[in-house]
């Protein structure tokens, strides 16, 4: 990995953690030969059918009004992955959190309006961390799109292309990206919290928020592997590190010394604001299925990560995922669809939008 690959501000935080994390397995080559992993070949919404939504997209949906779409979008994605490979994990993460919310609708990607009243889902709380690479980088593949297809396809379904092409980038599967979606006409950043898992939901609460937009156990296990690759903040962990349930005591399910690295990385007061730590420590910028023995390890990072190999309803899955990357991949993809049907648009109740920031003028027409 080039210098040059990494944003100069993630590659200073990088390393700081894989400092400290290298610093204290220098001696220890237990978590390097796998640590336990043996590789192989009130909610917003109602419960989603995304089967039937499913269907209302297609694969051919552009193949006469723009049948050069994936080439347009795919120069763009991959020159974004050899110059900052941290976008792969941020459009996908960006992708996740447009489905969840409202629909797979590109209403993430809505700005506020000056003086506006209402904001939209880009500046709530939750979302001021989603990573600029990522806008970025739909915005580029807008941009390529709309010089040779004008008006004809939507930032819903170039966010959903792209998230593709990053997981396969990656090292991940390929798969075809079904199309149709619309861009949503709603963006209220009082709809995201209901809508999104925090970093400590039990497994419980992340059983009922993904049966709400008809997703299920097995896709909660499978789409949380898309942790294999990307970051997360020190304010997401913290808690695990310093003071797990309010027991003034670290998470007794964190290996010993991931824990200590964690902890010269993210102190429990004064650390730096901008420090991040993968969440697969082995293989962080690969698509691969080590996360789920990462989770046998005791390796996780987020609660909602170590939940997984904890509780009796899901741990079954993260270790058959973890002994099988064809079955993960396979599962992953199939999750993947079901989450890229949550909530579509299609025809009127949609919009296409020339610029993915702002919503389709139409006189005498509201949107929010």
């Amino acid at each position: 990995m080039s210098v040059h690959a990494l944003a100069s501000p993630l590659l200073t935080t990088l390393f700081c953690f894989f400092f400290s994390f290298y610093f204290v397995l220098a001696s220890d080559t237990t978590l390097s030969n796998g640590g336990g992993y043996k590789s192989s070949s009130s909610l917003a919404s109602t419960t989603t059918n995304t089967t039937s939504l499913s269907n209302q997209l297609s694969i051919d949906f552009y193949s006469k009004s723009c049948p050069n779409l994936e080439q347009l979008v795919g120069s763009v994605t991959s020159q974004r992955f050899k110059e900052a490979p941290v976008t792969g994990p941020a459009t996908i993460r960006l992708f996740f959190h447009d489905c969840f919310v409202e629909g797979c609708d590109a209403s993430v990607l809505i700005e506020a309006k000056p003086r506006a009243r209402r904001l939209p889902e880009k500046s709530a709380e939750d979302n001021r961390n989603l990573a600029v690479e990522a806008f970025d980088v739909v915005k580029k593949a807008k941009g390529a799109v709309e010089a040779k297809c004008p008006g004809v396809v939507s930032c819903a379904d170039i966010l959903a292309v792209a998230a593709r092409d990053f997981v396969h980038l990656a090292g991940g599967p390929y798969y075809q990206v079904k199309k149709g979606r619309r861009d949503g006409k709603i963006s209220r950043a009082t709809r995201v919290k209901p809508n999104l898992p925090r970093a400590n939901s039990t497994v419980a609460d992340l059983l009922t928020l993904f049966a709400s937009k008809g997703l299920t156990q097995r896709d909660l296990v499978a789409l949380s592997g898309a942790h294999t690759i990307g970051f997360s903040h020190c304010d997401q962990f913290l808690p695990r590190l310093y003071n797990y349930a309010n027991t003034q005591k670290p998470d007794p399910r964190i290996d010993p010394r991931l824990l200590k690295a964690l902890r010269m990385s993210c102190p429990a007061r004064g650390g730096n604001a901008d420090v991040v730590a993968p969440f697969d420590v082995k293989t962080p910028f690969e698509f691969d299925h080590a996360y789920y023995g990462n989770l046998e390890g005791g390796l996780g990072l987020l609660e909602t990560d170590q939940g997984l190999y904890a509780d009796g309803r899901t741990k079954g899955v993260v270790v058959e995922m973890g002994r099988d990357k064809e079955g993960f991949f396979k599962a992953f993809v199939e999750g993947m669809e079901r989450m890229g049907s949550i909530g579509v648009k299609t025809g009127r109740k949609g919009e296409v939008r020339r610029d993915c920031s702002r919503h389709v003028k139409v006189k005498g027409v509201k949107v929010s």
